[in-house]
């Protein structure tokens, strides 16, 4: 009766969880920092669509535009980012895709 095979799945109450494991085990829990938006912090207003470098930061390795979770930007910079990217992609500034 140790393994559970097919019949009704384990209620959620009686499932192990990660948090249990590491007590057990007695290995330490790290916890991530919460990400701070870094225009918020620097109090920029406006993302300039010129500048690159800065903007290239936020563009994964296929061109990817990176998304808030991993970036930590917050809401309103992240839509602000999004645009001065694609406007930068639009006159060349940025690739639309990295070279394969």
């Amino acid at each position: 009766m140790a393994e559970q095979r097919g019949g009704r799945p384990i209620a959620a109450s009686q499932r192990p969880t990660g948090g249990d494991k590491a007590i057990a085990t007695g290995k330490k829990q790290y916890f991530r920092r919460k990400k701070v938006c870094r225009f918020c912090v620097e109090k920029v207003d406006d993302i300039n669509f010129k500048d690159s470098k800065m903007l290239s930061s936020f563009i994964s390795e296929r061109g990817k535009i990176t998304p808030r979770r991993i970036s930590g930007v917050c809401t309103p910079h992240q839509k602000r980012l999004a645009e001065a990217i694609k406007q930068a992609r639009n006159i060349a500034l940025l690739p639309f895709a990295s070279r394969m």
